[in-house]
């Protein structure tokens, strides 16, 4: 495929590593390839998890908006990864088959479907490439043996990586201690309070159900391994945007940057493309203030919690574009309703548009001032709240064609990822009548709704308001919520 250059003004993203905000310069040109740092599949996401992929997504598509072309990687975390960021605790995977009394093979299957089910949901695009850790143990192992002799040592439990042979270890991170400590296990024998394992040993008289020979013995490999293997791989060293939660960049980014280091070169952090990858960018926490959002309560916040309740996942999508990414954002259901409205607002007012075919971008005069504050905002780190505003100006144009209208509209929604006027779901694109509010509890049907409000039409019609009204209130004795003022037709909700 022939390479293209970008189109349009230049794109600055904030670099963690830097720390400052940077015009985007691709390693290759025309091309970006980006790193994702994927879930661990040993339990379902919640959506604090998912605000990640959101991110993720819309730089992609903003980096294909800019004219490039973009090779993405999100990893699937199969084995390896422990209860403790650094070197604590049990494999995450291994204790979940464990409580479930199932094959940690199946486990992974399992939550790896979840996972991609949600990532439909949201309207985040497919990859170029799901890297999935355990195809990639024997590189990891050859990843390790080409480091190991000048920053390895070996204890009792396994490879350790000394960090004090790289420079500038933990630069990336903002809460840095003079000894490294921090979420750090203190095992015995270790020379650094931060050295971490790249391969742990199976314990003498122990079984896994994923584990491998080494030249360090029967073991797995560690979590911080995985990534940059399979980053390397398949975007080759250095690539250009890696990304991840804010909570990687404390301990599993730097620990990555370090064997990243080992093994291309050992010069500081100066040049950033020494750390693997040119940019570094990480979004902020989701918040809940009732503590759901851990998976240890039991019970958390799931993407398919609010699609229970009835709220589209597509207004989730809307909320998390509403903060910045950088931005700690706040959930509550109040907020998921508010985003929902404006989300229906939206489209209210895309399906007042006839139904021409989506074209490219036609340049009217009526357009410039949206397009050019949108094109900014999202240029300028990837600020989607200004994003937004841009893109509700041009959906608020009249006395357009509709073609022309529909053309502005679907040019901006290719990096917002909200479904106006493409493939959604089941349908061609996102519809008003998928935002009504359907818990899955709710007894009444769609048909049942659409019958009686026929009927209630029919009643207001021939002036028979007391008919009318006592279809209302049967509705609304089923959890109904009619709402009259809507002006595109009667609107409802279930509650």
């Amino acid at each position: 495929m022939e390479t293209t250059a970008p189109t349009s003004g230049p794109l600055t993203l904030f670099n963690s590593l830097t720390r400052r905000a940077e015009p985007f310069t691709p390693v290759h040109e025309g091309e970006a390839r980006v790193y994702t740092c994927g879930p661990t599949v040993y339990n379902y996401p919640h959506i604090g998890n998912m605000r990640a992929y959101v991110f993720a997504d819309v730089l992609g598509r903003t980096l294909s908006f800019k004219g490039y072309r973009l090779t993405h990687v999100i990893n699937i975390t199969d084995v390896g990864h422990l209860t403790d960021d650094a070197d604590d605790g049990e494999d995450k995977m291994e204790r979940m088959a464990a409580a479930q009394k199932q094959s940690i093979w199946d486990i992974a299957e399992h939550y790896k479907q979840a996972y991609w089910a949600d990532v439909r949901a949201l309207n985040i695009r497919q990859p170029a490439q799901w890297t999935v850790a355990t195809d990639y143990v024997p590189q990891m192992i050859e990843f390790a043996k080409g480091i190991a002799a000048k920053h390895c040592y070996e204890l009792d439990s396994g490879l350790y990586f000394d960090v004090s042979t790289v420079a500038d270890y933990g630069r990336l991170a903002r809460a840095q201690t003079e000894d490294g400590e921090g979420r750090i296990e203190a095992v015995e024998g270790k020379r650094n309070a931060a050295d971490f394992a790249i391969w742990r040993k199976t314990p003498p008289g122990e079984t896994r159900q994923m584990e491998w020979d080494s030249p360090w013995g029967k073991g797995a490999p560690g979590w911080h391994l995985e990534c940059s293997v399979m980053s390397g791989a398949v975007l080759g060293f250095p690539f250009d945007i890696h990304t991840g939660g804010i909570d990687h960049r404390e301990i599993h980014h730097p620990n990555e940057i370090a064997q990243n280091q080992a093994h291309c070169c050992t010069n500081g952090l100066d040049d950033a493309a020494n750390s693997g990858a040119k940019v570094w960018m990480h979004n902020n926490f989701l918040v809940e203030r009732s503590g759901k959002m851990s998976k240890s309560s039991g019970e958390f916040l799931r993407l398919q919690l609010l699609i229970d309740k009835g709220y589209h996942p597509l207004a989730y999508r809307l909320l998390c574009l509403q903060a910045h990414y950088r931005s700690e954002l706040e959930f509550s259901w109040e907020g998921l309703g508010a985003a929902l409205t404006r989300l229906k607002r939206m489209l209210n007012q895309a399906e007042l548009l006839a139904n021409p075919p989506t074209v490219p971008l036609i340049k009217h005069p009526k357009f410039e001032v949206a397009l050019a504050k949108f094109e900014a905002a999202i240029s300028d780190d990837l600020n989607t709240p200004l994003a937004l505003t841009a893109f509700e100006e041009a959906l608020a144009v009249k006395k357009v064609d509709d073609v022309i209208k529909r053309s502005a509209i679907a040019h901006m929604d290719a990096v917002l990822g909200l479904g106006f006027f493409s493939s959604y779901g089941k349908h061609e694109e996102l519809e008003r009548k998928d935002l009504r509010i359907r818990p899955k509890s709710a007894t009444i049907t769609e048909a049942e709704i659409e019958a009686t409000l026929a009927a209630r039409k029919e009643a207001r019609a021939a002036k028979d308001f007391a008919r009318s009204d006592a279809l209302r209130d049967e509705l609304t004795a089923r959890g109904v919520e009619v709402m009259d003022g809507d002006p595109l037709g009667w609107e409802w909700k279930l509650g």
